[in-house]
């Protein structure tokens, strides 16, 4: 048999863990860290992608913006310039190996008021993706990509617009957030496609494609035709940005 006397340390040692809360603060940090690191990990590579949709936006706006401000003429060496200059905004998110831009000539048809072509189309990025809406066209409805439609020549009623996914010879753009050129200038519309990398894991969005656009009228330009003349440092002509090679 027990005696009492022997129980009663037993029992004072037992009280005094059950009332032992020194680990209770470790225990409970110990269940709630995982959570704190997956809320932690999912906002950054929220804010990251948010921030990544905004450089996208930029590029978009700042391509068709200073397409839009070149005066009196607009030439390969300018549109060269224009690709470099956007390149350089996305350095941060690797926007030249994962991402495409696409700008294009929007105009009137001077045979028809109610629609729109396009006169020339240029092109740089890696990524191998075509604009969404709308090519340059040869009379036999063959694509121009090559940067050669002033020899091709485009034909102004095979070159139309679509809304991504039908043609909408009235304007050029997403379905319902189309836009168009007035008589006798030109609007600059810009197409930008991303690869989004994630910065942690794909396991929070997954993969994304982000896609932004833009369009500027050409303010004092009257002459829309893209043309090439020889580098002074070079003495040879610009390369054309075209929209058949895919090169960082």
């Amino acid at each position: 048999m027990i005696r009492a006397a022997t129980l009663r340390p037993l029992a004072a040692r037992l009280k005094r863990l059950r009332d032992d809360v020194r680990g209770v603060a470790f225990i409970e940090f110990a269940y709630v860290l995982p959570v704190l690191v997956v809320v932690g990990f999912w906002g950054i590579e929220t804010a990251n992608f948010a921030i990544a949709n905004l450089r996208i936006s930029q590029i978009a706006a700042l391509t068709a913006d200073n397409a839009g401000r070149v005066r009196n003429s607009i030439d390969e060496a300018d549109i060269n310039e224009l690709m470099t200059g956007a390149k350089k905004v996305g350095t941060g998110i690797d926007f030249a190996n994962r991402g495409r831009i696409i700008l294009s000539d929007l105009e009137m048809n001077t045979s028809d008021s109610t629609k729109q072509w396009i006169r020339w189309q240029r092109c740089s990025g890696l990524k191998n993706v075509t604009s969404t809406y709308g090519v340059p066209k040869k009379a036999d409805g063959t694509t121009i990509a090559n940067a050669t439609e002033a020899t091709a020549p485009v034909d102004m009623t095979k070159s139309v617009t679509t809304n991504g996914a039908a043609t909408t010879p009235g304007g050029m753009g997403p379905a319902g957030n189309q836009v168009g050129s007035s008589a006798s200038t030109a609007v600059m519309f810009a197409e930008v496609v991303y690869d989004y990398k994630p910065l942690i894991t794909d396991k929070f969005l997954g993969a994304k494609v982000i896609r932004s656009t833009a369009a500027f009228n050409v303010r004092q330009r009257t002459n829309q035709t893209l043309t090439n003349f020889t580098q002074p440092d070079t003495g040879q002509p610009a390369t054309p940005s075209k929209c058949n090679v895919f090169a960082a």
